[in-house]
């Protein structure tokens, strides 16, 4: 529209009548100033035009440029309610902060990650103790309920093997503590999962890691190819679903128990599933987020990948008390 020329008068201009000739010993007619009534229908429908798009474009910086206050980033993402139907969407602003993934560091959003223990030998009980510190290095004791745990914490080793999601406890000088067993040799990935309440009433959501080591002969392990398919103590879970980078898609987890009937699924951390999400060569940790109720039948998530590569899914799902944990490989191009 800019480089288009209008053969209509200029948005604002006043068009003067023609001032008509006179004769000899006559006085001149009046000239009128007044717009003739097609020109100014142009100056309105012109002027609403513009008037619209500068709306627009200042409501868009509104609603679309602001920061969450409460959750983090991603805090946006996670009170979105998706309704059934919902196809693969982006966020607008937000979506590069919610695609971005975590755990890759022990300090981020203002609080570090300080293990006070960290040494294990592989195949012996052990204990995982660590406190979460702010920018004033005073220990953070508040946090917030998120999927029915204040504190999440997910351990695989770096070849993505060995997963494990654990819920520390915290004493009251603020320092967690869990059972741990690194079964077997290697370097380990440790992701505390949390939502940090200042004493202003702020909420920080982030996801902290650091690498625990368990000394001796390490072999890793390939990355199963990606599968649509596959069975964890009896139970066939079925994937479907198709990451795109950027984007938010759903997928979804049908499963099926050992007669062939879909087993009575039980609500696990606030849902009738938990998903975690890796990224493999760096270990980057997405946040995945759940359906409150099952979609025809299937657990449903909201995956948001920030980019190509391989990622390994671990879906956590709860039949007679007992979770259980199906993991697939799903290639994002």
């Amino acid at each position: 529209m800019a480089d288009q020329e209008l053969d209509a008068p200029a948005l604002g201009s006043v068009r003067l009548a023609e001032r008509p000739s006179t004769r000899a010993g006559e006085e001149p007619a009046a000239v009128s100033a007044a717009p003739d009534r097609a020109t100014l229908r142009l100056a309105l429908v012109v002027g609403g035009l513009v008037l619209s798009v500068l709306l627009g474009f200042g409501l868009g910086r509104i609603n679309g440029g602001g920061t969450a206050t409460a959750g983090g980033a991603d805090s946006a993402l996670a009170d979105h309610v998706h309704a059934p139907g919902v196809g693969a969407h982006s966020h607008g602003a937000d979506q590069a902060a919610a695609a971005e993934a975590g755990g890759l560091a022990v300090s981020r959003d203002g609080l570090t990650l300080t293990p006070r223990s960290a040494g294990f030998i592989a195949g012996q009980a052990g204990e995982l103790r660590f406190q979460i510190r702010d920018g004033q290095r005073r220990t953070v004791t508040r946090f917030a309920v998120v999927h029915d745990k204040p504190m999440h914490l997910i351990v695989v080793r770096r070849d993505l093997t060995g997963y494990q999601h654990l819920h520390p406890t915290m004493a009251a000088d603020g320092t967690w503590s869990v059972p741990l067993t690194l079964p077997q040799p290697g370097v380990w990935r440790a992701y505390a999962d949390f939502t940090a309440l200042a004493d202003d009433g702020r909420q920080t959501a982030t996801t902290l890691g650091v690498d625990l080591v368990a000394p001796g002969d390490y072999t890793p392990r390939a990355l199963p190819e990606p599968a649509t398919r596959t069975t964890v103590d009896g139970f066939t879970v079925g994937f479907q679903g198709g990451p795109q980078p950027g984007l938010t898609v759903p997928v979804s987890f049908r499963i099926t128990g050992p007669d062939g009937t879909g087993p009575v699924l039980e609500r696990y951390l606030g849902a009738y599933g938990h998903l975690v999400a890796l990224r493999e060569g760096d270990l980057g940790y997405l946040h995945v987020h759940p359906e409150a109720e099952l979609v025809d039948g299937a657990i449903r998530f909201w995956l948001t990948t920030p980019g190509p590569g391989r990622y390994r899914l671990y879906l956590d799902f709860a039949v007679a008390g007992e979770v259980r944990t199906a993991e697939f490989t799903v290639l994002v191009s």
